[in-house]
């Protein structure tokens, strides 16, 4: 469950920049450097930025509206074998090969407020539409016949709240460190929320379980601190960022196995990027997560094996364009390389400063 329900977090998408309120390049002096270094135009701070959550904190006083959209499309493939060896080369037996394409849809509204020169506050509130088609033949049953099943789910995904706090302001050689506190509220409806059906065969024996509809949250509700940098090296900046999910168990049920405690979540990345101009930067980054089973009270399948951790892994190209002194365009295509990760993920965001 937790490697179909965590990626739906959007941890690997591509931000616009953040640093606001750029300075006039005649008014440079070494004094406004040392007294105010976060209201200079820094091209490498603006590039690092163009990642989630990797930028320098929002200017005091300065509101900003962030909208965005997103597209994730998965495929799978999934081979079940019911039978036994006679010899290494000779299966007597039935096999089941089913395959699963889903696409994830996200608008979200993102609301980021800087308090003071080094802290910042921010919602996200995001709507999610999902589609998922299976192809499969009946379960354990020797047919040439393929079958589609389609199921799908939309509504408001889970609503996060963030704080991030600039620690050092990169003078002396030192890189920009910035503390960051997510959490996520279950406001989306979770996969113990939405109507379950067992799967029988044709002796009407359960063989599984699978969902009415899509789920579009976690359920959960979760806690995620961390920390990036942003570190210039003339003519480029390299960032990186490093953060644990810590996801509360929750009672779901006796049917569903008691209290239900989904695997924490280790998240890093790291990846570099350029300045072509004052107004366009691009990017290069890898994410990475790794994920631990999800554990119950009851274990009412003794025979079930799951692996203990779950590894996603995503390689992504960030492009932005300052439009404006107070508007960004920024675009990013994400390519998963791993197997539980998506396949591809585009991400359009536009944030408007005020």
């Amino acid at each position: 469950m937790a490697s179909k329900m965590f990626w739906l977090f959007p941890l690997l998408t591509v931000a616009t920049p953040l640093l606001t309120g750029v300075a006039q390049a005649d008014n440079h002096t070494d004094s406004a450097a040392i007294t105010a270094p976060e209201e200079e135009h820094d091209p490498s701070t603006d590039i690092a930025s163009i990642t989630a959550d990797r930028g320098i904190v929002t200017r005091p006083g300065r509101f900003t509206i962030e909208p965005s959209f997103s597209h994730a499309h998965s495929n799978s493939t999934a081979v079940a074998v019911e039978g036994y060896t006679v010899i290494p080369a000779l299966l007597i037996g039935l096999i089941n090969i089913s395959e699963i394409q889903r696409d994830i849809f996200v608008g979200a509204m993102s609301l980021k407020y800087g308090f003071t020169s080094k802290l910042e506050a921010a919602v996200r509130v995001p709507y999610l539409s999902i589609n998922e088609d299976l192809r499969e033949r009946d379960v354990f049953q020797g047919t040439p016949v393929d079958t589609l099943r389609e199921s799908s789910g939309e509504g408001l995904g889970d609503v996060e709240l963030s704080a991030r706090y600039q620690l050092t302001d990169g003078l002396g050689g030192w890189p920009y460190v910035i503390g960051a506190m997510r959490v996520k509220a279950p406001t989306g409806e979770g996969p113990y929320d939405v109507d379950q059906r067992i799967i029988r065969d044709n002796q009407g024996n359960p063989i599984g379980i699978e969902l009415e509809n899509r789920p579009t949250g976690s359920g959960f509700w979760s806690f995620e601190p961390g920390f990036s940098f942003i570190y210039p090296t003339d003519p480029a900046v390299l960032f990186g960022n490093l953060s644990y999910v810590w996801t509360l168990e929750e009672d779901q049920g006796v049917e569903n196995g008691g209290t239900v405690d989904p695997g924490d979540i280790v998240r890093f990345g790291f990846g570099m990027g350029f300045a072509f101009n004052d107004r366009t930067s691009f990017s290069l980054g890898y994410d990475h997560s790794i994920i631990r089973k999800t554990t119950f009270e009851r274990n009412n399948d003794l025979f079930a094996s799951n692996f203990d951790r779950i590894q996603i892994g995503s390689l992504s190209f960030g492009l932005s364009q300052r439009l404006t002194q107070s508007t960004s365009l920024s675009l990013t295509v994400s390519v998963g390389v791993t197997e539980n990760a998506p396949n591809s993920e585009i991400t359009l965001k536009l944030p408007i400063s005020l």
